[in-house]
């Protein structure tokens, strides 16, 4: 994808500042929510420390917030790069413009099933190995409910890239239409609208990036739940237990 052109002066230059505007919005927005997560991971470790919680949440918490930023930081980076590319494309043939919206968008499923895939099969490895059997079964309880954290922490990111994205998205939005269409008459997207830079700022920053950590906290969270319900409904019964939280 990178390999194609992104057209003509213009147009690289129009990209270029969608592009800058939405990593600076992001970087605003992480460092915010950075300062989120630090005053959290310190109240999971005061719990830790009091034994309401073991020592491994504070760092599975982190962990899942930091990998669903990752997750939608790099599907927007790809957006911002793939989108003068395939209006570009388009004018040489539909076909070209969709094989190059379409591998830039593939970007972001592959990223989150990845990312989500390597650090659960991590953590489960990690936890495994440090954490003791207790018998009874209650190992993989206390290894299924602590990763529940890891997927906490990806909500967390998810609902400020999202909520946030959204604000941002809606705010630019609304302005550019009531300063451009209404009060000077100039068309709907027109670059010659500062705001309309704003608006595509806005569709990438909300409904890329925060798509992306949204869809990698579902996908976390639906696996991390299902096999922590496993792991409690075959606690008497180890060898079924195993594969319930596995299936």
């Amino acid at each position: 994808m990178m390999r194609e052109s992104e057209g003509t002066e213009k147009m690289v230059t129009i990209a270029r500042y969608v592009r800058e505007g939405a990593m600076s919005y992001l970087s605003q927005q992480y460092r915010v929510v950075t300062r989120v997560f630090i005053v959290l991971a310190i109240l999971f470790a005061v719990m830790a420390y009091f034994g309401l919680q073991n020592s491994w949440v504070p760092f599975a918490f982190l962990t899942g917030g930091f990998f669903s930023g990752l997750a939608g930081f790099f599907g927007m980076k790809t957006a911002t790069y793939a989108s003068a590319r395939t209006a570009n494309a388009v004018q040489r043939s539909l076909n070209s413009g969709l094989q190059i919206a379409f591998r830039s968008g593939a970007v972001m499923g592959l990223v989150v099933v990845g990312l989500a895939l390597l650090d659960i099969s991590v953590w489960y490895l990690v936890l495994d190995h440090f954490i003791e059997d207790a018998g009874s079964g209650h190992k993989l309880v206390i290894i299924t409910t602590t990763m529940l954290t890891f997927g906490m922490g990806a909500s967390t990111q998810a609902l400020f890239a999202r909520v946030g994205g959204g604000i941002y998205t809606k705010a630019a939005d609304v302005g550019a239409d009531l300063v451009g269409k209404v009060e000077a008459g100039i068309p709907e997207d027109d670059p010659r609208n500062p705001a309309t830079i704003a608006d595509n700022v806005g569709d990438n920053v909300g409904d890329v990036a925060g798509m992306g950590a949204d869809l990698y906290e579902s996908y976390c969270g639906s696996i991390l739940s299902t096999a922590a319900l496993g792991a409690s409904a075959y606690v008497l019964n180890p060898e079924m237990q195993l594969k319930a939280v596995f299936a």
